[in-house]
């Protein structure tokens, strides 16, 4: 059997009267009418289910344009939302990790500091002792110079004694006697 020829109005259905004309007998006419008419409705269905979900799609295009959009807009403020938040988050951190880095050249600069006042403390003690030790060897030397001094000056003194003892002046030197003895 020849293959039907296709209807232009309705692509992919057979043409009726091609159909028609081609069956022999009234029996098989009647089943092949029928096999028609339920291949014409099924593919008339599909039409007409295909034709109205683009209606329906073209009357709700608008509409599903704009749900679209929504969902876009919906979506887009939720990650704006979430980089927001996260951006906020990153800056809290730094911001904490800002404090704590400061919190910690602060600690830093407290101990140095308490390092210097007792290193001045250390110095001003050293200080104080060395110029004490200082006074005494001053003292010290005094002392020795006021010693040397009367020495020197006993020194000279006794020296004078001598020269008047050997000089004979101011009574100093006994006066010596003489007298003579028998001798026997």
């Amino acid at each position: 059997m020849a293959r039907p020829r296709e209807n232009p109005a309705t692509p992919g259905l057979p043409d009726l009267l091609t159909l028609l004309r081609k069956s022999s007998g009234a029996a098989s006419r009647r089943s092949e009418e029928k096999l028609i008419e339920e291949e014409i409705g099924a593919a008339a269905r599909e039409e007409l289910v295909a034709k109205r979900v683009e209606e329906e799609l073209e009357k709700r295009k608008d509409e599903i344009e704009r749900e679209v959009l929504r969902r876009v807009e919906e979506a887009k403020r939720i990650m704006e939302r979430q980089l927001l938040e996260e951006l906020q988050k990153q800056r809290q951190a730094e911001l904490a990790a800002q404090t704590a880095r400061e919190e910690e050249e602060k600690s830093k600069r407290e101990e140095l500091e308490k390092i210097l006042e007792e290193n001045n403390r250390k110095i001003a003690e050293a200080q104080a002792k060395l110029a004490e030790e200082q006074l005494k060897i001053v003292e010290e030397q005094r002392k020795i110079h006021e010693e040397r001094m009367k020495l020197e000056q006993e020194r000279q003194r006794q020296q004078k004694e001598e020269q008047k003892m050997i000089l004979g002046k101011g009574k100093s030197r006994p006066k010596l006697s003489f007298s003579l003895k028998a001798v026997e």
